[in-house]
């Protein structure tokens, strides 16, 4: 008799021989495992590269914040004003702010230290955002199973954990609202998707609690407020009207509406806000149709029940009508804000609201920016879609919908790559798993020969049935070799998405990184050179002016009080600024005074080649500040419509603030070889006002590679 490889193991472990099933469950929960740890490890080349830090802007402000929340309670965080921020206004920061990330990391660090590991809440912010990554694929597994099965479940879990769209904003250091608004984003779905499937109750309630989660994090929940009630609308209009859709909709909206309103900066705009109304809208509607199901059942007369309808519906149209007139005449329900316009139409930021236009990330997003983030998902995209359409269901509704509509406003802003990576995902992962389960099945299939099935068919049954049979040993090998094309795609996947993360996305903006004539690895660390210097040698009590991209690292960093910072929310300040920069020397010390400045933070990168300068961000200094300020006109900053630094520059760009700032003693240094002095590595080309003299302001410190330039403003002639 032949031997198998358990037969040489002990007796104990021979009597543990798994039944199929637990074998296939033991096999689902090993590889949910390792993608649940490659999820995390993925995102930690930054720690390894460089150190553990926060990068970008923003995430230095929720660092700040959740520091003062561990430190000081919830009470006092949210009752705290800060005076260090938006000189002379302050913030109330328990009120302007999502909180989830913050109260979120201060309990997994109070966690931690019940545990008796003593780590420093930094850490902790480090690697929220990968933690929460991890626990992502574990909802992606499930929402994947739910819409399809266990096998495409665990195809998005993998396709997620990795897929450079979402890795790029929950890389180790990014700590940002998305680093857990997305996991939250996808549990609120994947619950309300269950709810819908059972019509239970503990789903429903259990999708509100995520949408809770969701508007806690970030404002990113008023696209669940919409989608949703768009996918019960397209589930009403084409008759999938259910019990369990009305149980599903009504707990989630009410419960989660509730809940949300406990959140200080969201408050009332359930009820008040336009950006709010669909899923109003929707909830009455929902309750018409359970109004006329009622009904129908009482009059079981077609006839009669068609003129109610008929009777019913211009009823509500009319009052539903006349009620958002007038509270939208009345003011109480406010129009849509223009950052929600702005994703309806991509030309209206640049148009009317120039401070989010000026943000990188808020830009329309380029087709290699596309492939660079999906890869070889964007070619699964449309197969997902088309098994979804082939199989309808309630959740395959869903999740066609989320998908499209994603990736359309994907396409008008690109940050919003971010939202559309799970989707992308989970409908990729869907063609995936169809496409290698129907070709598996296609290699086991045993090829039978014409005689094996001559003797039970005559005829044309007999003839056809032998045509298939001779047919499958080519379906065969083809099977084997799409299977292997399959698999080797996938694999170039990872790699490129191992690639991304490594030297795309692991890099902190606060620590930059080039690479030397030997190829070697370059790095330059003025940023955090510049905050140091201003920590230690100015008065505790200095005003910091800088263009608002650099607010929250000046004060959680250098600790120091600043004017603007990235919160946006005061477009005239920032205008201001704005207007100084783009001024006249005297004309800006005028406006600086006012402000109580004591010191000016500028960024140049004509030394280095850094291209995210203040040089380059100039423009937008000038177009926010003459939309609040008509003084400032950007045509005269411009020669022939063109925006030069050289000796054909407009005199008002010579002689602005900003540009000297930047340029002060730029003309006597050599930066290249061959070129000569006053030579702008990023603009390339030489600078057209070498002879520049501060009146009202002195150099402090310059950093060791020209990165950050500090001035301080001197005080008026009268004083000392």
């Amino acid at each position: 008799m032949a031997t198998t490889a358990l037969d040489f193991l002990p007796a104990p472990l021979r009597s543990l021989r798994l039944k199929t099933k637990q074998q296939e469950l033991l096999l689902r929960v090993s590889a949910l495992a390792l993608i649940y740890v490659l999820a995390f490890a993925v995102r930690l080349f930054s720690v390894l590269r460089y150190e553990s830090m926060i990068h970008e802007f923003d995430p230095y402000f929720n660092y700040r914040t959740t520091l003062f929340l561990s430190e000081n309670g919830f009470s006092e965080f949210w009752n705290w004003f800060d005076s260090e921020s938006w000189y002379p206004l302050g913030r109330v920061v328990g009120g302007t702010l999502f909180p989830g990330l913050m109260v979120t990391a201060a309990l997994l660090h109070r966690l931690l230290r019940a545990l008796s590991l003593a780590v420093h809440i930094r850490e902790v912010c480090v690697l929220t955002a990968p933690f929460f990554a991890a626990n992502t694929t574990l909802v992606a597994y499930a929402f994947g199973r739910e819409i399809w099965d266990s096998g495409a479940g665990l195809v998005a879990a993998a396709l997620i954990a990795i897929v450079p769209g979402y890795i790029s904003r929950s890389v180790a250091g990014s700590y940002d609202n998305e680093g857990v608004a997305i996991f939250a984003l996808l549990l609120t779905f994947y619950l309300f998707v269950r709810a819908v499937n059972t019509g239970s109750l503990a789903w429903a309630l259990a999708s509100a609690f995520g949408y809770f989660y969701m508007v806690s994090a970030w404002g990113g929940y008023v696209f669940i407020i919409n989608l949703v009630p768009l996918y019960v609308l397209v589930l009403l209009v084409t008759g999938r009207y259910s019990q369990r859709l009305y149980v599903a909709y009504n707990c989630m909206y009410v419960l989660g509406m509730l809940l949300a309103m406990q959140i200080r900066f969201v408050g009332f705009q359930h009820v008040q806000s336009g950006e709010h109304m669909a899923a109003m809208g929707v909830f009455f509607l929902l309750q018409v149709f359970f109004f006329l199901d009622w009904v129908k059942y009482l009059l079981n007369d077609a006839r009669l029940f068609k003129s109610f309808l008929q009777i019913t519906l211009t009823c509500v149209i009319t009052v539903g009508a006349l009620a958002l007139g007038i509270g939208t005449a009345s003011g109480y329900i406010s129009p849509w804000t223009g950052r929600f316009y702005s994703l309806l139409d991509p030309t209206y930021a640049k148009d009317h609201i120039p401070i989010i236009a000026s943000v990188s990330e808020h830009q329309p997003t380029a087709w290699s920016s596309f492939m660079f983030d999906f890869h070889i998902l964007l070619f699964l995209f449309p197969a997902g879609l088309y098994f979804c359409f082939k199989r309808l269901s309630d959740a395959t509704i869903f999740i066609v919908m989320y998908g499209l509509t994603s990736m359309y406003f994907a396409g008008v802003m690109v940050r919003l790559i971010l939202v559309a990576a799970p989707a992308v995902c989970l409908i990729s992962a869907i063609a995936a798993s169809a496409t290698i389960k129907n070709l598996t099945t296609l290699i086991r299939t045993k090829s039978k020969s014409p005689q094996a099935t001559s003797g039970k068919t005559t005829g044309s049954k007999a003839a056809a049935k032998g045509a298939v049979d001779q047919s499958l040993p080519f379906q065969h090998n083809a099977a084997i070799a799409l299977l292997l094309g399959a698999f080797y795609l996938l694999s170039r996947y990872a790699i490129h998405c191992t690639w991304v993360t490594s030297e795309a996305y692991s890099s902190p903006s606060i620590v930059l990184a080039a690479r030397g004539h030997n190829g070697g690895r370059v790095i330059f660390d003025d940023y955090r050179e510049a905050y140091y210097w201003l920590r230690q040698n100015t008065p505790p009590d200095a005003k910091i002016m800088s263009w608002w991209d650099y607010g929250y690292q000046i004060t959680a960093m250098g600790n120091r009080t600043v004017i603007v910072d990235n919160n946006t929310w005061n477009n005239t300040h920032i205008a201001t600024v704005g207007r100084a920069m783009s001024s006249y020397e005297d004309e800006a010390y005028e406006i600086m005074q006012s402000l109580d400045v004591n010191y000016v933070l500028v960024v140049f990168g004509g030394v280095t080649g850094y291209s995210s300068d203040d040089i380059n961000k100039f423009l937008w200094m000038v177009r926010i500040g003459g939309g609040v300020f008509p003084v400032i006109k950007e045509p005269d900053y411009l020669v022939n419509g063109e925006y030069r630094v050289d000796k054909g520059a407009a005199p008002k760009m010579l002689n602005c603030l900003m540009y000297k700032l930047c340029y002060y003693r730029f003309g006597e240094l050599t930066t290249e070889y061959g070129k000569p002095p006053g030579y702008d590595r990023v603009r390339g080309v030489e600078i057209g006002n070498k002879d520049i003299k501060l009146e009202y302001l002195e150099e402090a410190f310059t950093t060791s590679n020209w990165i950050v330039r500090i001035y301080k403003v001197k005080p008026p002639k009268n004083r000392s």
